[in-house]
């Protein structure tokens, strides 16, 4: 906060912030008759998706008094913007401004009597935000076309006038007007420390203590002062002779701990370069070890002497004697990140193998240095890098600074300017280590389109690249392998509008980021080579594509946590979810090839002019969680997707990595129900490998006291938090042993011993993909029996797929064990007796009630034979495979981990309506737990609910530990921790059953019920059933009393638009073309082409829900207690009020490319006029009716 001052004396308390689009209107209210007259016609909009920075002064009431706009260019359009540089230096002389250093004031209004005081506030800010700036620049007419002198400007004395050098046009064009850095907010002054400060010192150190204590341990700060010598160095800098910032260098540094966990290779180890150094030829790993996707080099690394492995080049090469460096760009075709991903994810790019593998050998001298303490006075933190200018003139012979940060200690000024060394993910020094090279104290570089006279020293760059050979051969032509992306595309595909506004951007200002390789020296220089690139480009935004690492020809495995990469700086954008299209039914209407059409699915990640200059709070907290389940996944996704914060240590621990990574085993993964939270494209749309370390391997034991998870009883992975999700999965069942009367055990049993080859119990795709290779390479050719048992509808998804392999059914048996609970297999009976029939037909032997007593073993320790028992006869069948989906519940070795750690157990890991385990470090979501007794619902835990839901609503609640802004989770009342939240999302099974039914159940969160039972309850709602079962065309809704879907049954043999059909869920009747109506009166026989009419697109549209929640605002705002609506008033008008026209109609054409089917937005225009003038229209029929549905109808 600061105070300003009126021209009458007034003073205000203001803040400034970055200004945001609903400042538009405020910002428009400022405007003054010479605001035109300063900067020409201006469109606030337009300018805000242009600006490298927009700041906006508020007051205590927060009404906006004082904006300003700065871009990397010049105002007025006096030159190309590419072109300003050379411009500047031939018209005015001696000027230091570089594309580094300089920002241009586009905009500036402020309240009346306030500019003064707001100018130099404002500009203050910029410098304070931006470390880099050194001048802020502005063009103004000349005073003949003004009227008045610059000098007459109510800006305070902020500006300075630049003088053109003689005979320059101009003289008399326009006058510049320059803020240097000095008149606001200079650099710091900065000395060796002496005890004539200690007074000073403790008026910023006192305040601090606790902070300082926590970030860099116990020190005194007399003992720093007094410590000086050869190794220790202290400094303090100054404002006024007065000491404002203390720092504590220290020359004796452990590198051999730093070496031992962190990826210091690109920094050779923090020592200085030696003959007989050991290193490593950079090699591309995977998790299990794959074959390259890139044909790069995958061979275990060999040692190499540091006289033959040439590393990125040095810094100092790459320093100019002008002290700029020359970084090159292909002609707009610049930039990707290629990057090594050890245990196949997020790595740097010379990544730790396994700990057989040869590690480096530094033999050389330490090259480095730390800091010790740093203490500033809040005032002057933004200039803590004045200090390193100091620190390595003290420490000449060492060219690499570093200091340690905790992880939960928030990301300060100073360590934004240092790189972030990777740790490994068994590091356990609790501590962050961040790293700057003394050539990052450039004050200037050159970014300028490549030229062929650059190939080789680009070819020098990329050489310890894994993927060096596909970046040269692009560079090498790079004006033939240029392309601009395609933009219908990524708008219609992804939520890029949460970025940008597409109408204020052309065509050709959207850019595509190819490959992007930076120096790790100047990483931190990473966004202003963004914004030059953007600048000489002439674009305003570029996007960069990430494919999955199967699909060839392109680059997988880029990563945010690579010191080269520019995902730092950059955001990953949401997919949008698509409307299936009927388009054989649409014809002309159809939506345009580039939104229907499929293709390649891919991350994209972006950044634009208003980004470039806006980083995100970067977040060290050590996030760990267990298991790949739906509920994991969807947690992660909701971190690395959440705006303003970068998670920078994520860890998913998983047997098999992670999922999707293999098209191959997905296709495998018809074996199981589909829970259709995720799917391969999903996978590949958000690139967790990107941002998520990965430990392959099973959680086998957790230590609270010393915060670390045990994988497969060997590694050691440190948490901060631990986010247990491994849900519950099929065990190994151990047969009775006994006849069934004579059973004294508790039943179902884990089988303890080793389980036989030959024995599968299916919880992922990987398992699925096992199974099938085992079977086509076993089984299929051969004549053995095949059991499957269990009491789960998964019996049925796995007898579908063994019949589509080719083996014949009456090989086939499928062995019914008793059910679990109440429920059967499919809620609907009707659908069981068809199944029932399709098992018989195929040749497929059912055995139902039955218990498995024993099995038999031949010489290969293969099961030979299973026996089972039930209420009659003992069952007796030879076995060649057995697939078991009767025992589900908690891993062992889970359930282990979990109970000698001393979590809460009561069958399942025990927690509260927060996720909440009993240690605050620990949370636990998923089938895997239950609530607390306290709450006295035992029957419901988050098995019964949407495990994408769940996973969003537990990032959620921790999101509020490293996020001021409000998260999307609604407030709940006081005392709502003793009660069960609600969940609203449905809950989905999908799959094919035998006979080839494509099967498909929506129902509500909650207990499942048999849908006898649930209709045999009083006011039950209502149910619509078309086609029948048998006839592979049925389709059953079910309704609420309130007239909501809540149930969705398809059972058909043709493929069915799964997605589409789980956007009906909760919605009312009278939203789907009044369905209940067409019911009654016979014109609805078939649902399926029924949600094929173009009347329903609307309603599958991924924004669709948006306009709801705003129709609901409108109509509650308008609603007024005790009166009726306006269109109770007024029936007649059943259009409803004009307050709902316009957002319908704002809708229906922001969204025309994915709603083609819908009349312009004149003709609803013209056909609301005819309703507000006593029109009434009436009901509106269907394919099958007499008469077809206006337009207003269909949105209605």
């Amino acid at each position: 906060m600061a105070t300003v001052t009126s021209s009458r004396g007034n003073t205000d308390v203001v803040t400034a912030r970055r200004t945001v689009s609903r400042d538009v209107p405020d910002i428009i209210s400022l405007f003054s008759p010479v605001t035109e007259d300063l900067f020409g016609r201006i469109d606030v909009t337009y300018l805000l998706e242009l600006s490298n920075l927009a700041l906006t002064l508020c007051n205590e009431k927060n009404e906006v008094i004082a904006h300003a706009a700065f871009l990397d260019y010049p105002n007025w359009n006096i030159t190309d913007q590419a072109e300003w540089e050379p411009f500047l230096h031939e018209n005015y002389t001696n000027n230091k401004c570089t594309p580094l250093n300089t920002l241009f004031v586009h905009l500036f209004v402020a309240k009346e009597d306030y500019a003064a005081g707001c100018s130099q506030e404002i500009v203050r800010r910029a410098f304070i935000l931006l470390p880099e700036l050194q001048f802020i620049l502005l063009f103004i007419p000349p005073e003949e076309r003004l009227g008045f002198s610059h000098s007459e400007l109510d800006m305070g004395n902020v500006f300075e006038r630049i003088m053109p050098v003689p005979g320059s046009p101009m003289e008399r064009g326009f006058t510049l007007l320059a803020c240097p850095r000095h008149r606001c907010h200079p650099q710091l002054y900065v000395r060796q420390a002496r005890m004539e400060d200690y007074d000073d010192l403790m008026l910023i150190w006192t305040p601090q203590s606790e902070t300082l204590k926590e970030t860099y341990g116990e020190y005194l700060l007399v003992d720093l002062i007094e410590r000086e010598g050869e190794e220790n160095q202290a400094a303090v800098c100054e404002v006024g002779g007065i000491a404002v910032g203390f720092m504590s260098l220290c020359s004796d540094v452990d590198v051999s701990l730093f070496q031992e966990c962190f990826d210091l290779g690109p920094f050779h180890g923090l020592c200085k370069p030696h003959p007989e150094d050991i290193l490593k030829v950079p090699w591309k790993p995977s998790i299990q070890g794959d074959k390259d996707e890139n044909n790069q080099t995958s061979q275990k690394p060999k040692p190499v002497s540091s006289q033959n492995l040439e590393h990125v080049p040095g810094a100092d090469a790459a320093v100019q004697k002008d002290g700029a460096v020359t970084v090159s760009q292909t002609e707009l075709l610049v930039g990707n990140v290629i990057n090594v991903g050890s245990k196949g994810s997020a790595a740097p790019l010379l990544e730790t193998e396994e700990e057989e593998d040869l590690h480096p050998v530094y033999r050389g001298a330490s090259n480095v240095f730390r800091i010790r303490l740093l203490c500033i006075d809040e005032k002057y933190e933004t200039r803590s890098l004045d200090f390193l200018h100091y620190a390595f003139n003290v420490f000449p012979d060492r060219d690499l600074c570093v200091i340690l940060v905790p992880h939960h200690v928030p990301e300060f000024p100073l360590i934004r300017s240092f790189v972030r060394a990777v740790p490994s993910c068994t590091s356990r020094l609790g501590q962050e280590l961040y790293v700057f090279h003394r050539a990052g104290l450039l004050t200037s570089f050159n970014v300028r389109k490549a030229a062929t006279s650059d190939l080789q020293g680009v070819k020098v760059l990329i050489k310890t690249l894994s993927l060096n050979e596909r970046i040269w051969n692009d560079s090498k032509i790079f004006t033939e392998a240029r392309r601009d992306p395609d933009i219908e595309y990524i708008q219609s595909h992804y939520n890029i509008e949460d970025f940008i506004h597409f109408n204020h951007h052309q065509q050709e200002e959207h850019g595509h980021l190819c490959h992007f390789v930076l120096n790790p020296v100047f990483h931190h220089y990473t966004k202003y080579f963004l914004k030059e690139i953007l600048r000489l480009g002439h674009k305003s935004s570029l996007y960069y594509p990430i494919y999955p690492e199967y699909v060839e020809d392109k680059f997988q495995h880029p990563c945010a946590h690579s010191l080269t990469s520019a995902l730092h700086y950059m955001a990953p954008v949401r997919p949008r979810r698509q409307i299936v299209y009927p388009l054989r039914g649409l014809g002309v209407n159809a939506p345009l090839e580039q939104i229907s059409k499929d293709q390649l699915k891919y991350s994209l990640n972006h950044t634009n002019r208003k980004l470039v200059l806006e980083s995100k709070v970067c977040i060290n907290t050590r996030i760990v969680v267990v298991g790949a389940s739906d509920v994991g996944i969807s947690f992660l996704e909701t971190l690395i997707f959440w705006p303003h914060l970068k998670f920078n240590n994520l860890t998913l621990i998983s047997i098999h990595g992670l999922p999707g990574k293999d098209p191959q085993s997905s296709k495998y993964r018809r074996f199981l129900i589909n829970s259709h939270c995720f799917d391969d494209e999903d996978y590949a749309q958000m690139s967790l490998c990107s941002w998520v370390n990965v430990v392959v391997g099973k959680m086998t034991g957790i230590n609270r006291s010393a915060k670390y998870v045990v994988v497969s009883k060997e590694k050691k992975v440190p948490y901060d938090y631990l986010v247990l999700c491994t849900g519950q999965s099929y065990q190994a069942l151990a047969p009775l042993g006994a006849d069934i009367s004579e059973v004294t055990s508790p039943w179902p049993q884990r089988y303890m011993e080793k389980v036989p080859s030959n024995h599968f119990t299916l919880n992922d795709a990987q398992d699925c993909l096992e199974a099938a290779l085992w079977l086509e390479e076993n089984l299929i050719s051969s004549r053995g029996n095949v059991i499957v048992y269990g009491n789960t509808i998964d019996i049925y998804t796995t007898v579908e797929t063994l019949l589509s392999f080719g083996i014949d059914g009456s090989r086939i048996h499928l062995v019914q064990a008793p059910l679990s609970s109440a429920s059967p297999c499919l809620a609907d009976t009707t659908l069981e007796c068809t199944v029932g029939e399709a098992l018989a037909e195929a040749g497929v032997a059912v055995h139902p009630d039955s218990v498995l007593a024993h099995w038999g073993q031949g010489d290969h320790g293969l099961i030979t034979w299973a026996a089972f028992t039930t209420a009659s006869n003992l069952l007796q069948l030879q076995c060649s495979a057995f697939f078991s989906f009767a025992y589900r519940t908690l891993d062992y070795e889970t359930f282990k981990a979990v109970s000698d750690a001393c979590l809460v157990f009561d069958g399942r890991v025990v927690i509260d309506a927060k996720f909440h385990t009993n240690d605050a470090s620990i949370r636990a979501a998923g089938p895997l737990t239950k609530f607390s007794r306290r709450y006295f619902r035992d029957e419901l835990t988050h098995s019964n609910f949407n495990s994408k839901e769940i996973g969003f609503e537990l990032a959620a609640s921790m999101l509020s530990l490293f996020d001021s802004i409000p998260q999307p989770s609604s407030e709940t009342p006081e005392g709502s921790d003793r009660l069960i939240p609600i969940y609203r999302r449905c809950k989905v099974q999908g799959g094919v059953l035998p006979g080839g039914y494509n099967y498909l159940h929506i129902s509500k969160p909650g207990i499942p019920m048999p849908l006898d039972v649930e209709h045999d309850m009083y006011d039950h709602g209502m149910e619509i059933v078309t086609g029948e079962a048998g006839h592979g065309n049925y389709f059953r809704m079910h309704f609420s009393r309130y007239n909501m879907v809540d149930s969705i049954t398809c059972f058909s043999k043709e493929p069915f638009p799964v997605s589409n059909y789980i956007c009906l869920y909760g919605q009312h009747e009278r939203l789907l073309n009044d369905l209940y109506y067409r019911w009654r009166a016979g014109q609805l026989t078939d649902l399926y082409s029924y949600f094929r009419e173009p009347w329903s697109l609307a309603i599958y549209h991924d924004q669709y829900i948006d306009l709801q929640k705003e129709l609901h605002q409108t109509l509650m705002s308008e609603q007024v207690p005790g009166q009726p609506t306006a269109t109770k008033q007024h029936p007649e008008k059943k259009l409803g009020p004009p307050s709902l026209w316009e957002p319908v109609l704002h809708y229906l054409r922001h969204h025309r490319a994915h709603l083609p089917v819908y009349a312009p937005t004149d003709a609803y225009r013209l056909l609301l006029a005819a309703g507000s003038q006593g029109l009434k229209p009436g009901r509106a029929g269907h394919s099958g009716g007499s008469r077809s549905p206006t337009p207003a109808q269909e949105t209605s």
